[in-house]
């Protein structure tokens, strides 16, 4: 009886052993991680953004993150006297830090290579780095809307940033330390990093170099019509890739707290204005496809002046019999009033929700208004009439833009949209994002109609004349509309939103542009302020895509050195302390920043000096530098362009 007792034990603690160490291992073995080991979280690394050429748009620098083991530390005072002129800490408040019962705690986050290799040559005891991963964004002002920027954590706040955080966003690592058999931490001195890993990367539709064309006629379109502010698109009107997006003022997303929060918002995509005449395309375009009127019909116009509904219609050009191509082509308000009567509410609601109007486009960026289109229910009055020529009625610019690229592509609206494919840390893609048609709007008969039409606007006599470009057949329209005064519930007397899209060349379409000025003080005609910058933009990209008809007339300001595929990599770019270097021994003469010496460097040295000196620097190519402006030593200051080139080896 005895012995079967203690065989009974005996299987007992076999079956109790093989539980606990066989079925129940991995749980055990992460309990007893947990409670032996304390995890620190740290910075991950953000997968990398690039543009369609393959040029870096956003990057993932890898900086030294300091850390410090109070109870390691013999003479606190001392430490935060050496420590605090280093990393810009009040020495009281740091030697509170080190001065505690903690055995860890931060001390600075993410500091330059220069700062930390100083600290680390006074060897003070108790303190300790780790890797962490930094954003940094090469181009700096060039597409900062679109990419948005990051914070410390590096949560993504704005732009494809905040839109596919979760995609960007790389797995977070862990600084690991022992803790005793009390739960109190032991020491960070065999600290490793476990379970970090990189995001995936995003591969844009949009081009560096297209971008950067916009972005500067939109600035000189601004500031020479002394308007609040500006808005422009450059988009393939075949697929609704969305080539530039720009915004006017603007900010650099490596120091956004630097600048005012309306300078952030993308009012390209999260503003809605009211279109004014670019709206008449979309009037015609339905009054043509229900074959309603002609293009050789005439209409009366009323000398400027058309009563209606208790209401009075003018026209800024007085005008008598004009053709319905002539009411595109002097943009005549009483002309478009009469054709959306001719229509009926019915039919203008419906071809207005048809071309994209009062719903979200669905463009990848957050954000995006809905713009403001009341149901047919709520219309009164004379609504019909001036909605027909774009006022009651507020679009987005992302909405003008694919419901212009519609009548360009022959009658398809498309979904517009930023980001391409999607691949991971070894460059493998993942998902890629093909073109959607939305719906087909009008017949292409009807969209060949209306771009003929179109035509007739940029040439002698037209509203648009300023955007016309030579050898090119353009395609567009004029918008000049009165902004709502919040004040008097009605229209202002002086601020108007001037505006002008189109599409080039006009017979076979590669791109549809739009340029919107809000405020100008110049002049408040879109034909004015607007059309040079669509032509100036136009031209910039279709010698860019080397298009034909352009001649040899072609010469590309700043970017024209054309980034070519391939010739960078598609994972996260992390930079080494290793790979830091100084560019060149340059001193500084009179005011201003001398020019370091950049010549030979790779592209991940570059990025850490223009980093380590704040420097606005322009990157061109791939590779290694190869020309450099200004020289090695010249002094530059804010306003100054300094760029350099850059070459595969061989």
């Amino acid at each position: 009886m005895v012995s079967c007792l203690f065989a009974c034990g005996f299987l007992a603690a076999i079956g109790r052993s093989f539980y606990l160490q066989v079925l129940q291992h991995e749980q055990l073995v992460k309990r007893a991680e947990r409670q032996h080991h304390r995890t620190i979280p740290i910075t991950p690394a953000r997968g990398g953004i690039f543009d369609r050429t393959g040029a870096p748009m956003a990057v993932s620098l890898e900086m030294d993150s300091l850390y410090a083991e109070p109870k390691r530390i013999n003479n606190p005072g001392a430490t935060a006297a050496a420590l605090a002129p280093l990393i810009g800490l009040p020495q009281q408040e740091l030697h509170r830090k080190l001065d505690s019962e903690r055995s860890f705690t931060w001390i600075a986050r993410q500091m330059t290579p220069e700062t930390a290799a100083r600290i680390r040559s006074l060897k003070l005891p108790g303190l300790g780095f780790v890797k962490e991963s930094k954003r940094f964004y090469p181009n700096f002002e060039i597409a900062s809307h679109v990419l948005g920027f990051t914070g410390l954590d590096p949560e993504g706040l704005e732009g494809l940033e905040r839109r596919y955080d979760a995609t960007v966003l790389g797995k977070t690592g862990y600084l690991l330390t022992e803790r005793d058999a009390l739960g109190r931490d032991v020491s960070l001195r065999e600290a490793v990093v476990q379970d970090a890993s990189p995001g995936k990367s995003l591969h844009l539709t949009l081009d560096k170099n297209i971008q950067y064309f916009t972005e500067k006629e939109l600035a000189k379109a601004v500031v020479g019509s002394r308007a609040k502010n500006g808005m422009a698109l450059v988009a393939d009107p075949a697929t609704g890739k969305i080539l530039a997006l720009a915004n006017y003022p603007t900010f650099n997303p490596n120091a956004f707290r630097q600048y005012p929060t309306l300078h952030l918002r993308n009012r390209a995509v999260s503003d809605s204005f009211e279109p004014g005449s670019t709206f008449k395309v979309f009037l015609l375009a339905a009054a043509l496809e229900e074959k309603l009127v002609r293009p050789q019909d005439g209409i009366n116009c009323e000398n400027g002046r058309y009563a209606f509904g208790g209401r009075i219609i003018r026209d800024d050009h007085p005008q008598g019999r004009l053709s319905i191509a002539e009411v595109l082509k002097y943009s005549s308000n009483i002309g478009s009033a009469k054709v959306g009567l001719k229509l009926g509410d019915d039919r203008l609601y419906r071809y207005l929700k048809a071309f994209g109007f009062g719903e979200k486009s669905g463009i990848d960026l957050p954000g995006e208004a809905s713009g403001g289109l009341r149901p047919i229910n709520r219309w009164y009055g004379t609504d019909i009439a001036t909605i027909s020529f774009g006022q009651g009625v507020s679009a987005t610019a992302i909405q003008l833009v694919a419901a212009t690229s519609a009548v360009a592509n022959g009658g398809l609206l498309m979904k517009p949209y930023l980001v391409e494919r999607i691949t991971d840390s070894n460059g493998q893609e993942l998902q890629r994002f093909e073109p959607q048609t939305v719906r087909r709007v009008i017949s292409s008969q009807t969209a060949g109609t209306i771009a003929r039409m179109m035509e007739g606007v940029t040439q002698k006599g037209g509203t648009g004349t300023n955007a016309a470009i030579e050898g090119i057949r353009v395609a567009g329209k004029t918008g000049t509309a009165q902004k709502a005064d919040p004040v008097s519930k009605g229209y202002s007397a002086t601020k108007r939103t001037a505006s002008f899209v189109g599409f080039v060349p006009a017979d076979k379409p590669l791109l549809t542009i739009l340029v919107v000025i809000d405020e100008p003080a110049t002049s408040p005609y879109g034909g004015v302020v607007a059309a040079p910058a669509f032509r100036e933009i136009a031209f910039n990209t279709l010698c860019y895509l080397k298009a034909s008809g352009v001649g040899a007339a072609c010469e590309l300001p700043a970017l024209e050195q054309i980034d070519k595929p391939g010739t960078l990599p598609t994972a996260p770019v992390a930079y080494t302390a290793s790979e830091i270097a100084e560019g060149g021994n340059i001193e500084t003469v009179g005011t201003g920043t001398a020019m370091p010496d950049f010549r030979g460097m790779s592209m991940r040295r570059v990025l850490q000096t223009m980093e380590k000196r704040q420097l606005n620097l322009q990157l061109r190519g791939s590779g290694r530098v190869i020309e450099q402006h200004p020289q090695p030593g010249q002094v530059i200051r804010g306003s100054d362009e300094i760029w350099v080139r850059l070459a595969p080896t061989a």
